[in-house]
């Protein structure tokens, strides 16, 4: 009996001493990275991680971010002590008394986890290993898994703790630690759930963060509020127990619901995502012209760093508020007015066309497909989510199905600056980022209508041409251009025994005076003037240019519009005021564009801009006065484009110019009627509706309230006129000067084709030798 006693303690010894060296062998073969590498002290002394870059708007308001990681790092003064005595009470409560290895939970973890390989046993990891785990990702070794894994992290702990400050390590942890929706370290899960920094967070808030922890998915107190509210009051009791907080505080903090102020940062959505992506155009055109000391190329998405803005958030949710409201009511009006003869389902070549342009055909036309084929492939059905307003619908459709479905919308173009500087203060490239990705204020380039009018008649008046000078409505046709000939809304406009005053003919947008102060102003001159005004786009010179038929930006109108504002200067819109790094170096900063000469006369500017008050209090733009009671200082120009494809108004007003723009994107598709597609019903509403939300607002009162500065006594005179009077006795016996004017034309023509004829006949002359008598 004694031998067997000893027989069997000899071989217990021998399979304990087996079972240490077996240990001790698998742990130096983890240890010296026969299971991978493991990073030295060095290696992690110089860690890196990958930061998601912020945008900013006024008063430092976080608008959005750029990242492969939505992640960025505060330092330790910037984390609230009642989160991180939540995260010790919960995660590690002995964190301040180990070197990164918690031994008692350490050989709890290793014989269930490690001996008996049950992944379910719970933790028994330190912060300092879940920072290793967070750091460097657990990969898949097989059964000996997680022995491997757990092995790596302590491991790397120990060398965490040999390298930084406790202090330092939590911080490490609180940046790199993920949490629900896809998001890392505390202050973007601060932002993302809370919509405010880690330091203004709330014990309970902080408590719901720390409570995501132990299992992002089934704690994400957007998807399970009821099971975050248990998880935070497990965390809370943990609080109590490790004398962070007090019963009371516990008493009263876990009857409260949770309360988020969910704020996703998605490059599709969120507050103004056209204008965050021509922030990251810009920003990454300077990161490529603007190495760092070091020669490397800033990256946007993973150097963290901070791009201050102009951007005033809450005036530009107001704002997309306001578009939503109007453009979905008018696009049902719109849809409405079509019916079943509708172009974008009636026109099966306008729908083709419209898939040839497409990036899914031409991405298959690339890859060598025949034109057959592409389309045999996209008109194949499948479950796809449509864009509607009010609510999205998912349908059984093709490419084709949806690509034709996207013809039919309205889009539109908003933008508001200061016209002192040119800060952009809103930014609306369109209706919803994530189906419609084309911007409408600085990529689109639509026909402008009657807001072209204010500068031919500005040039006019520069030329010489007195305020209160009288034009006839009636029609002329430019026998030089093909016979054009403009004409007006109503016949009752094209009176020919009345005329105009140019107050009155830009208030009410008659075109044929329009192109009658244009040819006194001439079209060369008009056109230097729209350059000295800031536009850049390309101007036709016709007649048709009063009209408003080139082509410009709604950014570009804005600027020049500001000019009636900024002491006759036009500004270039800005929007981004500096970029710093990730600890606050200051990197660059950007400063308005200054013109040093004004683009036209101060007695000009004042007279336009009465011109166009009165085009919001008596004229096409007075629905601001009686339909939606604004009585704000407001000058404005609508504007209304041919066959009604493109709807306008700028308002300006003594701090903020906002321009409007209102269309389809194909061309081809205008409104129905001029009542529905003026742009005093398709674009106006938006300032309008934009306006009256302001309006409720004190915080807005310095561009509500403020006021316009009086005209001078000499402006007020000139435009003390009759608006319309008629036409003498002997204009109406003998021709008005519009007539006169046909005259002069013929006889400038008749003189033209003598010139011709004079120069044709000499050139024969020298072609066969003869010489001219002179």
């Amino acid at each position: 009996m004694q031998k067997i006693r000893s027989k069997w303690l000899k071989w217990s010894l021998w399979g304990i001493a087996g079972l240490v060296l077996a240990f001790a062998l698998f742990y130096w073969s983890v240890y010296f990275g026969l299971w991978g590498h493991i990073p030295t002290q060095k290696e992690l002394g110089e860690i890196v991680q990958n930061e998601a870059s912020e945008v900013y708007g006024l008063e430092d308001k976080l608008i959005g971010k750029y990242y492969l990681f939505d992640r960025q790092s505060i330092p330790y003064d910037a984390i609230p002590q009642n989160l991180i005595d939540a995260l010790i009470a919960t995660e590690d409560f002995r964190f301040y008394d180990h070197n990164g290895i918690d031994y008692r939970s350490f050989f709890r973890v290793f014989f269930k986890s490690i001996l008996l390989m049950d992944d379910s046993s719970g933790g028994g990891s330190t912060v300092t290993q879940q920072l290793a785990k967070n750091l460097y990702k657990r990969k898949n070794y097989g059964r000996l898994g997680i022995a491997v894994n757990k092995l790596r992290e302590m491991i790397i702990a120990k060398r965490i703790e040999k390298v930084y400050s406790k202090e330092e390590i939590l911080t490490f942890y609180l940046n790199t630690v993920p949490f629900s929706d896809n998001t890392y370290g505390i202050e973007s899960a601060s932002y993302k759930f809370f919509n405010k920094r880690a330091k203004r967070l709330k014990v309970e808030e902080a408590a719901v963060l720390v409570g995501m922890l132990k299992a992002n998915y089934y704690y994400n107190p957007r998807l399970f509020p009821e099971k975050s509210m248990q998880r935070r009051n497990t965390v809370l009791h943990q609080m109590v127990k490790y004398d962070y907080l007090g019963e009371e505080a516990y008493d009263s903090l876990k009857t409260l619901p949770v309360k988020l102020q969910y704020t996703a940062y998605s490059h599709d959505e969120g507050i103004a995502p056209y204008f965050r992506e021509q922030v990251k155009k810009e920003v990454e055109a300077w990161c490529a012209a603007n190495p760092g000391e070091n020669g490397e190329t800033y990256d946007i998405y993973r150097d963290g760093l901070r791009i201050y803005t102009t951007l005033d958030a809450r005036m530009q949710s107001l704002a997309e508020e306001a578009m939503q409201e109007h453009l979905g009511k008018l696009q049902e009006q719109f849809e409405k007015s079509y019916g079943k003869r509708a172009p974008w389902i009636a026109n099966a070549n306008m729908t083709e066309e419209a898939v040839k342009r497409s990036e899914p055909y031409l991405s298959l036309k690339q890859k060598g497909w025949k034109a057959e084929k592409i389309m045999d492939s996209l008109r194949k059905p499948r479950k796809i989510e449509l864009f509607e307003w009010g609510e999205n619908k998912i349908v059984d459709a093709s490419t084709v199905d949806s690509i034709q479905h996207y013809l039919k919308f309205l889009n539109t173009g908003m933008i508001g600056i200061d016209p002192h500087t040119g800060a952009v203060r809103t930014w609306i490239g369109g209706i919803n980022y994530k189906y419609f990705k084309y911007d409408h204020v600085r990529q689109s380039k639509r026909q402008v209508g009657s807001t072209f009018k204010p500068i031919v008649y500005t040039t006019a008046i520069e030329n010489g041409l007195y305020p209160c000078s009288y034009f006839s409505p009636k029609k002329v046709v430019y026998e030089e251009y093909d016979g054009w000939s403009p004409s007006n809304a109503t016949e009752k406009e094209e009176d020919e025994f009345v005329k105009y005053s140019l107050k009155y003919a830009l208030s009410r947008s008659i075109n044929t005076v329009a192109v009658k102060v244009l040819d006194f102003a001439g079209i060369g001159n008009t056109i230097a003037m729209a350059k000295k005004m800031g536009i850049d786009s390309p101007l036709p010179e016709v007649p048709s240019l009063a009209l408003g038929t080139a082509g410009i930006s709604v950014e570009e109108m804005a600027g020049a519009y500001a000019a009636y504002i900024n002491n006759s200067r036009p500004v270039k819109p800005f929007f981004i005021t500096r970029i710093e790094d990730k600890e606050g170096n200051v990197l660059a900063e950007f400063r308005p564009e200054e013109r040093a000469e004004p683009a036209f006369s101060e007695h000009t500017r004042q007279v336009i801009l009465e011109m166009m008050k009165a085009t919001v209090n008596e004229g096409t733009a007075s629905r601001i006065r009686y339909a939606y009671k604004l009585n704000n200082a407001i000058a404005g120009k609508t504007g209304t484009t041919q066959s009604n494809k493109d709807g306008w108004f700028v308002g300006v007003t003594p701090n903020l110019v906002t321009v409007t723009w209102v269309g389809a994107d194909d061309h081809r598709i205008g409104f129905r009627s001029t009542r529905m597609g003026q742009g005093a019903n398709s674009a106006l509403p938006v300032f309008a509706g934009f306006m009256q939300k302001m309006n409720k607002d004190s915080v807005f009162d310095p561009y509500t309230k403020a006021r316009f500065k009086a005209a001078s006594a000499v402006v007020r005179f000139e435009l003390d006129c009759e608006p319309v009077i008629e036409s003498t006795f002997l204009e109406r016996l003998f021709g008005n000067t519009d007539n006169m004017r046909k005259k002069e034309r013929r006889a400038e023509r008749k003189e033209k084709r003598k010139e011709k004829k004079k120069k044709k006949k000499g050139f024969f002359k020298w072609l066969f030798g003869k010489k001219d008598k002179n």
